[in-house]
């Protein structure tokens, strides 16, 4: 009980306020847009990049670590476009987009503080190598099957540019890819630059996560609910499962653990949607996934946290 109580209601009373806030008109569609706009472009790259510009690089990256969360990452992408194909006998584009909702957990506005107020803020070095490279591996596994699919019998030719092209206009990606520089280079930013780049990363997550409750209200459940439940399955239960299942069997250490397995046990973030929307597929399942796993990732990840090491 002391899990639920201190560590996930506190994220999920500010989820909570911003969706109160959208549903009784106290804060408005342009104002929600406006602020996920300030966190996902600007105040989350911010965060990133001083957070991967500071990381120990050779003691984050444990390739065992890295190894189970996209192994799971990937599993459950399969389970989802398997699923959705040959299961709820959708096209291949619609598989793929719900594959997709099954591989992006919410690392970001749920990983990251749910671990902080489990385990600390030393505990999130495993956190920052994970997120490193999710958007850049779960966009180039997403964008690489919807283009094949799209594209059946046709030249692939033109696939790499593509791929590239659609990661590294994604704000994150290239806040990360900074970080990546100024840390393998080893020149360090200035002070008063570094300073307010940390001003501006900790309003991420609480503008963040009052922006996502905006977010979540638009998307209200219309139907597909078998396929929504199956995603809700794949995103909560089998990806963690098989980064556990994983990590155990490679020796993976308590702390990546901990932050490999409750980043694999999130609800799909909005990118999700944001997938789904960019190529006009499954939509409604996308963002009625989002909605559903978020609020049943308030029983499943206080089962994790009471499993875990």
């Amino acid at each position: 009980m002391a899990a639920l109580l201190d560590v996930i209601l506190p994220v999920f009373i500010v989820i909570g306020f911003g969706y109160l806030a959208v549903w009784k008109g106290y804060f408005s569609d342009a104002g929600v847009e406006g602020l996920m706009k300030f966190t996902q472009n600007f105040a989350i790259p911010c965060l990133l990049f001083r957070a991967i510009s500071t990381l120990d690089l050779q003691q984050s990256f444990d390739l065992v670590l890295l190894g189970s969360f996209y192994a799971g990452a990937f599993g459950g992408f399969l389970a989802g476009l398997v699923g959705a194909r040959y299961i709820f006998k959708r096209d291949w584009e619609d598989s793929v987009a719900i594959g997709f909702c099954c591989l992006f957990s919410n690392s970001l506005l749920l990983g990251l503080p749910i671990t902080e107020r489990a385990y600390g803020v030393s505990a999130l070095e495993a956190n920052y190598a994970i997120i490193a490279i999710h958007s850049p591996f779960c966009y180039a596994v997403g964008i690489t099957a919807m283009e094949i699919a799209r594209n059946r019998g046709a030249s692939m030719i033109a696939l790499p540019g593509k791929v590239a092209g659609a990661m590294f206009h994604n704000a994150l990606i290239i806040g990360i890819a900074l970080g990546f520089v100024v840390n393998l280079s080893g020149i360090p930013a200035p002070s008063v630059l570094a300073d307010a780049l940390d001003l501006i990363a900790r309003a991420a997550l609480p503008a963040a996560l009052f922006g996502l409750g905006g977010v979540l209200y638009r998307y209200r459940p219309e139907g597909d609910m078998r396929t929504i439940m199956y995603v809700v399955g794949v995103s909560l239960l089998l990806h963690p499962a098989i980064v556990w299942v994983l990590g155990q069997a490679g020796g993976l250490g308590v702390a990546g653990t901990r932050s490999a397995i409750l980043t694999a046990a999130m609800a799909p973030g909005v990118n999700a949607y944001i997938f789904a929307n960019m190529y006009g597929r499954a939509r409604r399942v996308a963002a009625s996934s989002v909605l559903i796993a978020t609020a049943l990732s308030v029983f499943t990840v206080w089962g994790w946290l009471a499993v875990l090491p």
